[in-house]
């Protein structure tokens, strides 16, 4: 930690001597332009015959114009701070300045009966020496950045798009020395953009002139950097990347990465979500992450696969205290390594316990006083409920009743759903159906900001389709569908998680929040193309439906309307109340036949209260 300290302490006066001399050189700079401009205007009005007292005369004005910059200058430094050099920032206020000491100097002269100078000079002046002034910035500039490009042993690279992404990670991997990666040409399929430079790398053609691009250039990989490109333009465009012999790797959508520089590090391989054309749409939703700044968080289910990443974004925000519950351990562990990469398991943020534990459950909540509640703790995978009813009882129905009533005291509450609560017919559906009416009942009795969020099926989480497919393909054996014409819909991780935290900001007590999730994806075409990437063929096997799946699933139920009030992305449904004893008398260990018909016809209020919220009627 010493040497560390004293390499510190050492490197700060060189940076100190480095941005002085750096101020000196651009002073002398300034001062020369001023000079050289001002003798350029009189010079040409007194065509070309100048003596030696009128050059004195213009200098001593062109020196008084560059002390009034000069003084501008570190007045503006002062109070504002400064831009890099040769940026457009800089620029614009370079501008300003000049024409600021330009019009002072032409009120400091107008006033004498016999001008030093000729009143055009400082005008015509000041514009020379401005040119003089950005000139030399933009060389200084130009220096720098050929000593910050990557080495000769980077791997050379080609940028497929256009665009304010494409032009972010060229201007980052031109400027890191140490990128593995040095951008030599770019493509893109718009003639408007042929011939066209970009940071002086020029447009090679649209996608049909990938295989010659990277034969011409020696490029090893091409990079996809396209905003809101449909998945068959990736998909087209990786094709004739590998068949060029080239790796091919993507970058994120650029609006993803607003609150933060890009880097090398996200350029990344492609993802299923990027072959399904998913990525972009996350980034059409905004969060206001101020909404949980200071305040203390508890989310339950913190290690599964929702509940972790949504762990990671409220981190974002600022939190008084995040508190993650979950009765897995390794899953904390995990969780824990992810977020400080550190798993000692001995901090107070994570909590062990179990949301079937109701007693557990009062004392934590009483204990640690949370604001906000974010419920993702649940049994999902609907082929085992199906076969054990009572699980999905004491799980996701009373595990969620728990949470409710220990909850009283607390501000917010967002219970996270699924699609399938819509319309239900299997019993994971009609059991968080059932959590969903009873948080609006709780929103009816507290008066508080109580609701469900439902999601789709959530792209490469734990027991998810395609998690599923790409095992299945690791080990050898056939992609098993169970239809042909079976669909769902699918959203990112990312989605699901700003979908909550959007909930938990603009949501309304007792409604389900549902995310527009584009258009429903045929299962059959997603085994296909995960088996046309395979290394080695790969056979599709049909098996059937199972016992409570439907062919298609559904965003609202029969009785629900599509009405977005505050964002063209979400939809509010209202939620009809289902009071708590309705489902205390349940019996988890009776006929699992009887269990499901009693499920069901919960979900369809007979026998339940229907009351409504105000202003739902």
């Amino acid at each position: 930690m010493d040497r560390e300290a004293t390499a510190e302490s050492a490197a700060r006066p060189r940076d100190w001597v480095t941005r002085r001399a750096a101020t000196l050189s651009l002073l002398t700079l300034d001062t020369a332009a001023w000079c050289g401009g001002f003798l350029g205007a009189a010079w040409t009005r007194y065509e070309f015959a100048l003596t030696a007292g009128d050059c004195a005369r213009v200098l001593t004005v062109a020196l008084a114009c560059a002390g009034i910059h000069a003084v501008l200058i570190l007045l503006r430094f002062r109070t504002h701070g400064r831009h890099p050099i040769g940026s457009a920032d800089e620029a614009r206020r370079l501008a300003s300045t000049a024409a600021i000491a330009a019009v002072a100097t032409l009120a400091g002269i107008l006033p004498f009966a016999q001008h030093p100078v000729p009143a055009t000079t400082p005008i015509v002046g000041g514009t020379v020496a401005l040119v003089l002034m950005a000139a030399g910035r933009a060389m200084w500039r130009a220096r720098q950045e050929r000593h910050r490009r990557p080495v000769r042993s980077a791997e050379r690279c080609l940028v497929y798009g256009v665009d304010a992404a494409s032009e972010r990670l060229v201007r980052t991997l031109l400027g890191d020395p140490h990128s593995r990666y040095l951008p030599v040409g770019l493509l893109d399929d718009d003639p408007a953009n042929r011939r066209l430079r970009l940071h002086g790398l020029p447009v090679l053609g649209g996608r049909e002139r990938i295989g010659a691009a990277v034969r011409d250039n020696g490029a090893r990989t091409v990079i996809f950097s396209m905003s809101g490109a449909d998945a068959g333009l990736l998909r087209d465009v990786r094709a004739r990347t590998l068949q060029a012999g080239a790796a091919f790797k993507v970058l994120p959508p650029v609006r993803e990465l607003l609150d933060r520089p890009v880097t090398v590090t996200d350029v990344r391989d492609m993802q299923i979500a990027d072959l399904l054309g998913r990525a972009h749409r996350v980034a059409e939703l905004t969060v206001e992450r101020k909404g949980l700044a200071g305040r203390r968080v508890l989310v339950t289910g913190a290690g599964g696969s929702i509940g972790s990443e949504l762990c990671r974004q409220i981190a974002r925000c600022e939190p008084g205290e995040l508190m993650m519950l979950d009765r897995d351990e390794s899953a904390l562990h995990a969780l824990q390594m992810s977020l400080h990469g550190r798993a000692l398991l001995d901090g107070p943020e994570l909590i062990l316990a179990d949301i079937r534990d109701a007693e557990a459950l009062a004392r934590i909540i009483a204990d640690r006083q949370p604001d906000v509640v974010f419920h993702a703790a649940a049994l999902k995978h609907l082929t085992m409920l199906q076969r054990h009813p009572g699980e999905a009882i004491k799980t996701n129905i009373w595990g969620t009743l728990n949470v409710l009533e220990a909850c009283r005291d607390v501000a917010q509450f967002v219970n996270i759903s699924t699609d399938k609560a819509a319309n239900p017919v299997s019993v994971l559906g009609y059991s968080k159906r059932i959590t969903e009416r009873l948080t609006a009942h709780y929103a009816e009795q507290l008066g508080e900001s109580y609701l469900s969020v439902r999601f789709g099926n959530v792209l490469s989480s734990r027991g998810s389709v395609l998690t599923a497919f790409q095992a299945q393909i690791r080990a050898g054996v056939p992609i098993t569908v169970t239809h042909p014409e079976v669909t769902r819909y699918f959203m990112t991780v990312e989605e699901a998680v700003h979908l909550v935290l959007q909930a938990a900001t603009t949501g309304r007590g007792g409604e389900a929040l549902v995310l527009d999730m584009g258009e429903p994806v045929r299962i059959a075409d997603v085994a296909r193309r995960l088996a046309a990437e395979a290394d080695t063929p790969v056979d599709i096997v049909y098996t059937g439906l199972r016992p409570g799946e439907k062919l298609h699933e559904h965003l609202f139920g029969a009785d629900e309307m599509d009405h977005r009030p505050l964002h063209p992305l979400i939809s509010h449904v209202r939620v009809p109340a289902l009071t708590p004893e309705e489902v205390r008398g349940l019996d988890p260990y009776a006929d699992p036949d009887e269990l499901i018909k009693r499920l069901a016809t919960l979900c369809k209020g007979v026998g339940a209260s229907l009351t409504m919220l105000p202003g739902q009627r």
